[in-house]
């Protein structure tokens, strides 16, 4: 499993989404910049007060120009459940296989519980900010959206 690093060009997947449509990454190049979070599994307490955190904090990033896209192995009828039960407006994907996670290098805590982590990308696919943490699911939220607001600022001016 390779490192993703700042700098780096994000790897390009293509899994269903809480609805079982195919959401690609590259539907996104050139048109938004991405906060794409990984996170252990849906409706445990730290993931879900990540989720409303994305969840309350969505219209900041839509107004920066990005969008949010959780992952976890969750199936799509969980993450459907996930997302109704909690107001979710953002994109949940599935990645069963962890295929995704590898790619992206996100390592497993004790090599039993996916670990939590997130990543920023530009418009376009490039890594600019990623942060993993199990207990500072607040600092997520607001890291990604201060480096959002970063990004937008730069592409106004």
């Amino acid at each position: 499993m390779a490192e993703l690093n700042i700098g780096d060009q994000a790897p390009s997947f293509t899994l269903p989404n809480q609805k079982g449509e195919m959401v690609s990454l590259d539907e996104f190049k050139g048109k938004k910049a991405l906060v794409v979070y990984f996170y252990p599994k849906n409706e445990t307490p730290g993931c879900t007060a990540e989720a409303c955190g994305f969840r309350d904090s969505y219209e900041d990033f839509l107004e920066a120009g990005a969008e949010v896209i959780g992952i976890s192995a969750d199936s799509t009828k969980s993450h459907q459940k996930f997302a109704s039960n909690r107001d979710l407006p953002f994109i949940l994907l599935s990645d069963r296989n962890h295929k995704v996670r590898k790619a992206y290098g996100v390592k497993s805590l004790l090599g039993i519980l996916p670990a939590r982590e997130t990543f920023v990308l530009d418009n376009q696919g490039i890594v600019r900010h990623k942060f993993a943490s199990q207990g500072q699911i607040g600092r997520h939220i607001k890291d990604a959206l201060t480096i959002v607001q970063e990004l937008s600022d730069k592409e106004r001016s």
